[in-house]
Formats: structure tokens, sequence, C-alpha cells
């Protein structure tokens, strides 16, 4: 086969509304049937992952905090690909009051219109770090730490390489993990800008795209 594994963003590609439909999830599951492996690559925290999906022992590995985090299911097994969040940065940013803040082992997430306060704080504490966006969320996080870092440490572990991996995304912060893939795709709610990168734009919104895009490689892989 081509493609042996399908690495997935999670919210606006698997899940809609932080919701994995039951017929996304037994497309998953024929998926991993086959023979083949799924890798999850999400900017969210492990924690609150595992509290809103049921299903994440079905990927052989966990890409989360945006590139930060690697995370098997199987072994429970972590591994922090990024330092920590400066304790001055977060200072600052509770001083300003931005608010929702996220703080997780090396990411910080809030929401737009924060991004002006993160780039200000990065900016007067003489940081190197990055600002990402994600729709209506934003990333702080340290330069050089995205997706595609963070894929390629997944594959690296399960002894493939990228051009092996077939991608699905819809946001701007996938943009870095798809290029990486052999084969990528949008699913229909997309961003236009990753519309126009992608090897096919699927027919399907969310999940039910990740279900058109599994069907598909397993009748024609």
């Amino acid at each position: 086969m081509r493609y042996p594994i399908l690495a997935a963003d999670f919210d606006g590609t698997l899940a809609h509304d932080g919701i994995v439909a039951p017929a996304t999830v037994q497309a998953l599951e024929r998926w991993r049937d086959g023979g083949r492996k799924l890798v999850l690559v999400t900017g969210r925290e492990l924690d609150g992952l595992s509290r809103i999906f049921d299903h994440v022992h079905l990927f052989a590995r966990v890409v989360a905090e945006n590139g930060g985090v690697l995370h098997c299911p199987s072994t429970k097994d972590e591994t922090i690909l990024g330092p920590t969040p400066p304790e001055a940065f977060t200072r600052a940013l509770l001083e300003r009051r931005v608010h929702p803040l996220a703080i997780g082992r090396v990411i910080v997430a809030t929401v737009r219109p924060h991004e002006t306060t993160l780039l200000h704080v990065i900016r007067d504490l003489g940081l190197e770090m990055q600002v990402i966006f994600n729709k209506d969320s934003v990333m702080a996080l340290p330069s050089g730490v995205n997706k595609a870092t963070g894929l390629s440490a997944a594959l690296a572990e399960l002894g493939l390489s990228a051009d092996q991996a077939a991608g699905v995304g819809d946001a701007e912060n996938d943009h870095a993990f798809l290029r990486l893939c052999g084969y990528s795709a949008a699913v229909a709610n997309a961003l236009p800008a990753v519309k126009a990168e992608a090897n096919v734009v699927l027919k399907g919104s969310d999940g039910a795209g990740v279900s058109e895009l599994i069907e598909s490689l397993l009748k024609h892989d």
C-alpha cells in the first residue's frame, strides 16, 4: 500500500464542535482494522482531548499542543517536544487579562483578538516564540515547533516516512503537516488557502470528509 498512515487534524476535521460522529469513528476503525495506522495531529492539550473523545486508543500516536507533545495511547508514554512556556510570558498575559488562557506543557493558547497582546509580550520580553492561528484560536509556541515537526517525530517512532502518509485538515495551523505528507486532503469546510494547497478537496465537511477520504484510499490505494 502506498499510504499506510493517515494523519488527521481534530477540530473542524474529525470533529464538529468537539464531537466526532459515530460514522467517522467507524471509518477510523475500518482504516485501522485494514492494517493501517492513524496519527491524530491537534492543537488541543491531551487532558482536554481525552475528556471529549473516547476513541484516542484508535491512534498509534497523538501529536498534541500543535506539535509540542507526542503521546502513545497504547503505552501512555509522552514525549515533550519543546520547552515549557516562560513564566514571565504567562504572568504578563495574566496581568494583561488575556482570557481565556490555556497553558500547556509547551503551548499557550487563547482566542482572537488577543494575538496582538501575545505578539507585544513576545517582543517586549525578547522571546523566541511564534504565534500560530487556527481560525478563531491563537497559539503561542516556541519557534520551530509546529504540527509538521510533531508529525515527523511520530513517523520516526513508527518507522515510516512522510511520503507514506496521507494528511487531512482544515485550518491555518494544518498547512505545515499537510505539506509534509505525501498526499494531502482538505475537508469541504476548510479555509480557501488550505483547499488551494491540498491534493484533493473533499465533498464532505468535518468527519464526513474524513470518512470520504478513508473510503477512497481503502478502495484505490
